[in-house]
């Protein structure tokens, strides 16, 4: 397990079981960076944190989520993300930014994978490719350092702020083209750390062939659940940094969140580890077939682009009736479904927007499964178009 936590110190075990609301998961890891009551989280609009939480963390966290649009694949556009990690910085009258959270892979962008170069810190050298002139050696702060780094003056102070504008350091202006490895760097500018939500951080691994320690090594803290693509019952991992990890303890502990059998939890997560990677993989596979299938239908009533199937999920667009109609005739199993596919199939699907629905790929469903699934959703079409 301390492989998906990368260079974290430790890791907490989060039984989801153990409180009556999923909301114990992201308010541990934001209440862990957010000290202060009052302080900014900086999100996407349409990330898990933000949309299904039911705002968790301004109702036992005191913090405000300031939600910044999603780019295509459930990134921050880098250029607005600066804009509004400066506005704060250092101003009495809007709140202090104190954590950036991303989401790997996005749930609402269809399983979608964040660009390994999003995550990373630029190093020195791929810095100054974007310098418009050198920083001067005069410079008493860097961006390299951590914000704590900052030399101090006599009252304890720190004697030079970071800019609004990075041009001073001689960074070229951001633009959402820009190598997106700046994220890092942009938060770390501004004093802000970052919180990866990894739900289903494995499939980003297995999708971007990379162990999951090369994913969060350019994060502050990362939270990761078993009870996804790997199949467990239950639990979840938070990682960090050893004081952010005993913070995080004691308010897991003071949310109710404390279980003395979470061994049992932890050895189906151990399972669920066990052959991880092909598992997953053949999940993506699956995914990608059926999206391939679906498009081949080539019907009026529902489309599915396969180069955005990066994982698990795919999102079909549903067009000329509810998406929960779609759901209930795919559930339905008629005597003409018998006699023409063979068997009864069932198609458990969820409608996601008003005109999408989503499938997603586990451990229990197999190649068969998903070929049945495509019969069960080409008679429930033609039925439709008839």
């Amino acid at each position: 397990m301390s492989a998906c936590c990368g260079q974290a110190e430790r890791g907490r075990w989060v039984p989801e079981e153990s409180m009556p609301s999923p909301a114990l998961l992201p308010s541990v890891s934001v209440m862990g960076h957010c000290r202060r009551r009052g302080s900014q989280l900086l999100l996407g609009q349409e990330c898990h944190l933000q949309v299904y939480e039911q705002g968790g963390v301004a109702q036992l966290a005191g913090v405000l989520a300031n939600p910044l649009p999603d780019l295509p694949h459930g990134t921050l556009d880098l250029a607005e993300l600066q804009r509004v990690l400066a506005r704060g910085h250092g101003s009495p009258y809007h709140p202090v930014c104190e954590l950036v959270c991303l989401e790997n892979t996005h749930c609402s962008s269809g399983g979608r994978v964040l660009p390994i170069d999003y995550l990373r810190q630029g190093t020195v050298l791929r810095l100054r490719w974007h310098m418009t002139a050198q920083v001067p050696h005069t410079q008493s702060w860097s961006p390299h350092q951590a914000p704590d780094s900052r030399p101090c003056d006599s009252s304890g102070g720190h004697t030079q702020e970071p800019p609004g504008d990075l041009s001073s350091l001689g960074l070229a202006p951001l633009t959402s083209a820009c190598p997106a490895f700046q994220v890092h760097l942009l938060a770390r500018t501004y004093g802000a750390r970052i919180h990866l939500d990894g739900a289903r951080l494995m499939n980003a691994a297995v999708a971007l062939r990379v162990p999951p320690a090369h994913i969060v090594e350019h994060c502050d803290s990362v939270s990761f659940c078993f009870s996804k693509g790997l199949g467990a019952p239950g639990g979840a991992l938070v990682g960090g940094p050893k004081d952010f990890i005993e913070e995080a303890w004691r308010f897991r502990k003071a949310l109710g969140g404390g279980m003395r059998q979470s061994g049992v939890l932890a050895a189906a997560a151990l399972v669920g580890l066990a052959g991880a990677e092909e598992a997953l993989l053949q999940d993506h596979k699956n995914a990608q077939r059926f999206a391939k299938g679906l498009q081949e239908l080539a019907s009026p009533v529902c489309s599915v682009d396969p180069a955005t199937v990066e994982t698990n999920m795919v999102l079909v667009r549903v067009n000329g009736l509810a998406p929960t109609e779609l759901c209930q005739r795919l559930q339905v199993v008629s005597a003409d479904e018998v006699a023409q596919i063979g068997r009864a199939v069932h198609v458990l699907v969820f409608p996601w927007t008003e005109q999408s629905v989503r499938a997603v790929w586990h451990r229990d469903i197999s190649t068969q499964d998903t070929d049945l699934a495509l019969r069960k959703w080409a008679l429930v079409l033609r039925q439709l178009e008839s």
